[in-house]
Order: C-alpha cells, then sequence, then structure tokens
C-alpha cells in the first residue's frame, strides 16, 4: 500500500499532523503498536486533560537548544488550540496557573482529534507494530505486522519512554540513529523522587502528608506549588516540576512555608502563646505529624518561652530551606515525560524535518524539547505536529 504521509504514532502529536497534512490533500495514514489511539491523551490530567496552558512561552521548556521550539510554538498556539476545542464544542475551564482542563473527559480531546481526522480523510490503523523500515528513492518502505506499507514522508511521533506499561519503547531514537541522528542521553522528567537510607527512614512513615504550598529548589531553579509524602520519597508538583532540573547528587531544599516567613511568625507566638511548645506551634503552620517529625529528629522541641529572638529566626530559616536528600526518581515507570531524545541540531525548527534525510519528520516527546507540568507538554505535540503537517 502507496501512501502520501505515514504517521508512526497515534498520540497527540501524530494526530495533529496527520489532520493538518490531511486537511492539505495529502493522503496520510496514521499507524500505532497500541490497541486504541490517544492512550496517555486519555489518561492525562487524572483523566480530564491538561491539554494546554495560557502562559506558553519557550522559557518553560528544556532542550540542549532553548531556541528550536520558538518557530513552532509561535505559529500554533495555545488559542488555536483552544479554537478546535471550542470548534467541537467542549467544556473546559482554567484550574490554576494557566492550566486548562476539560470539565468532564479527556476521551472528548481524543474524540475531537478522530474526528478531525476522519474529516481529513486520516486512516489510522492500531496494533500495528513496525519491525523494519527502509529508505529509497521512492521514498520509505515499512514493514509491520500488517504488511509492507510505502510512503513519500515518513513523521515518527513515536513519544519516549515514559510509561512502559502503556506501551512507551525506544522505537523513535533508534529509527533516529538508523538514519545517522544523535540521540541525546534520556532520563525521567516530571517524575516523583526517592529517598534512601536514613533518609527514608525519618520520612517513610509520613506518606500521604501533603504540604498544600512548598517550594522545591535546586540551584537557582525553583518551583512553588504542592508536596506530597511517600512510601519511597517525594511527589506533588513542585517535586514533579523540580525533577527535570535536579539529578544524582544536586543539592535539593524545600521552603516548607514559602507565603509566610517563619521567624517573626515563630516569635509573635511566643508572646502570644509561651506555654505552648515547639512542636504545637509549629504544627498549626504545617502538618502535625510533618512536625512532629521535624522536632523530634531535629528541631527539639521546648515551651515558646524559652526560645530566644534569634534561635526562633534561626528555626526558621532552617525551616525555609530544609534539606531532602533525593537518592533517584521513580523513573520511566511514573514519569510523565521522556527528557532528552533526538537532537534538535539534526532537524528543521520550521518544518522537524531531517537535516539528514529529506522526508524523514520528528515531532513531539521523541525530540529533545521538554516541558514543564501543566499542558505546556500537550501545546509542544500540537505545535510540533502542526509544523510537520505544514510541510509534509
Amino acid at each position: 500500500m502507496k501512501v502520501d504521509v505515514l504517521v508512526i504514532g497515534a498520540g497527540a502529536a501524530g494526530l495533529m499532523c496527520a489532520i493538518t497534512a490531511g486537511q492539505r490533500g495529502r493522503q496520510v495514514l496514521v499507524i500505532d503498536h497500541a490497541n486504541k489511539p490517544g492512550k496517555k491523551i486519555l489518561m492525562s490530567g487524572g483523566g480530564r486533560c491538561n491539554f494546554t496552558n495560557l502562559g506558553v512561552t519557550p522559557a518553560q521548556y528544556l532542550s540542549a537548544n532553548p531556541h528550536f521550539a520558538k518557530s513552532a510554538l509561535a505559529r500554533y498556539t495555545p488559542a488555536d488550540f483552544i479554537a478546535l476545542v471550542e470548534k467541537h464544542r467542549i467544556a473546559y475551564h482554567e484550574k490554576e496557573l494557566g492550566q486548562l482542563f476539560c470539565d468532564e473527559s479527556s476521551k472528548l480531546i481524543v474524540r475531537v482529534l478522530l474526528d478531525e481526522c476522519a474529516a481529513a480523510g486520516v486512516r489510522i490503523e492500531t496494533s500495528c507494530a513496525v519491525s523494519q523500515v527502509r529508505k529509497s528513492e521512492e521514498g520509505f518502505s515499512v514493514t509491520t505486522a500488517k504488511g509492507v506499507l510505502h510512503a513519500d514522508a515518513l513523521v515518527v511521533a513515536s513519544g519516549g519512554l515514559s510509561i512502559p506499561s502503556m506501551g512507551a519503547s525506544g522505537f523513535g531514537y533508534e529509527l533516529a540513529r538508523q538514519f545517522g541522528h544523535n540521540v541525546l542521553a534520556t532520563r525521567a522528567g516530571l517524575v516523583p523522587l526517592t529517598l534512601s537510607g536514613k533518609h527514608q527512614e525519618h520520612y517513610q512513615d509520613l506518606a500521604g502528608v501533603a504540604l498544600p504550598v512548598a517550594e522545591a529548589r535546586v540551584g537557582k531553579r525553583s518551583f512553588r506549588a504542592g508536596l506530597l509524602f511517600t512510601h519511597r520519597g517525594i511527589s506533588g508538583p513542585s517535586i514533579l516540576q523540580i525533577s527535570s532540573y535536579w539529578q544524582p547528587g544536586d543539592d535539593l531544599r524545600i521552603d516548607l512555608s514559602p507565603e509566610r516567613e517563619l521567624g517573626q511568625w515563630l516569635a509573635d507566638q511566643r508572646a502570644a502563646r509561651p506555654a505552648a511548645e515547639l512542636r504545637t506551634v509549629l504544627g498549626e503552620q504545617l502538618p502535625k505529624r510533618l512536625a512532629q517529625r521535624l522536632c523530634e529528629q531535629w528541631l527539639g522541641s521546648k515551651p515558646m518561652r524559652q526560645y530566644r529572638d534569634h534561635e526562633l529566626h534561626a528555626l526558621g530559616a532552617q525551616l525555609h530551606d530544609w534539606p531532602l536528600v533525593a537518592s533517584g526518581t521513580e523513573g520511566y515507570r511514573t514519569a510523565e515525560v521522556t527528557l532528552g531524545g533526538v537532537d534538535t541540531d539534526g532537524l528543521s525548527s520550521s518544518t522537524m524535518q531531517s537535516k539528514r534525510v529529506p522526508g524523514l519528520y520528528f515531532i513531539g516527546e521523541v525530540v529533545d524539547v521538554t516541558g514543564w507540568l501543566g499542558g505546556y507538554n500537550f501545546q509542544w505535540a500540537w505545535a510540533s505536529g502542526r509544523a510537520a503537517g505544514e510541510a509534509v
């Protein structure tokens, strides 16, 4: 079978590319080894799909070339995808920090994409694994579980290594290397961090304890959002965000109360409640179990009247710069994204086409462009898919 455009991967980027190319009159076939399209879309945002973010700029993306994402992001914006959602009358809301979610289900976003594919004449084949790809003068020859396919253009939208239980694999990276592309080292991103040894022992029975707002810092990078203690370590939005910047050995610091200056607050509490114990007072600003543990293990606890001003301010400073020694991450098993991937130096930033192999394109997560938590990775999928779809 021969088509104009063959897209490998029926995720967000692949479907957007297919829609765009199909609308331009190209004969498009999308194939995926999974049993249904858009599986990662379906589970995203707790089943509600955080489909974009109102505050998207290139600054929210990690890449060896921070300029690469600019062209695609500028040409397909959050407003463009919102217009598509509104065209299909999907109700949505802004949760926080510009994050847009469906009011109902992520299934509605997949339905929008599939309806647009159908309208553009795009065919989709699932349960269609690829075993071999060859390049010839006529284009590409792709051997699949459903036979050999031929295409003038080949778009690789196969995603990264995140969540292997949903079928993630390194296929796209292997294909890139086959055609002479450099693939930058990959690692799990937007992922919980693990603690080990005595560091884990100190905190593991706090599993389930949450701070509504904490600030996680590595070097000059910081994120302020919720934090959650787990059986194996720490999670929550602030930790998922910082995990993309943290590497083993990095100094991780947590401001346990970023919205209240604790030194002065403790001094005020001493004046108001001189007989109260420190652990009792801290338990009104921090989760009680966490306050108890901090006092048991590190801070001690005396009646407030026994502390001097400078001691309370020192305690406050400690709590605003609390060290947590992470030993690693939960890995690809729970990571939302994969950092690294196909080196952008080998791709056109305006079309996503390979500079080495005419007619070969790489889009979405397989490329070395990774967004923050909060809809940024979907926007990269839409934008990079659109850029390739306009070019194939």
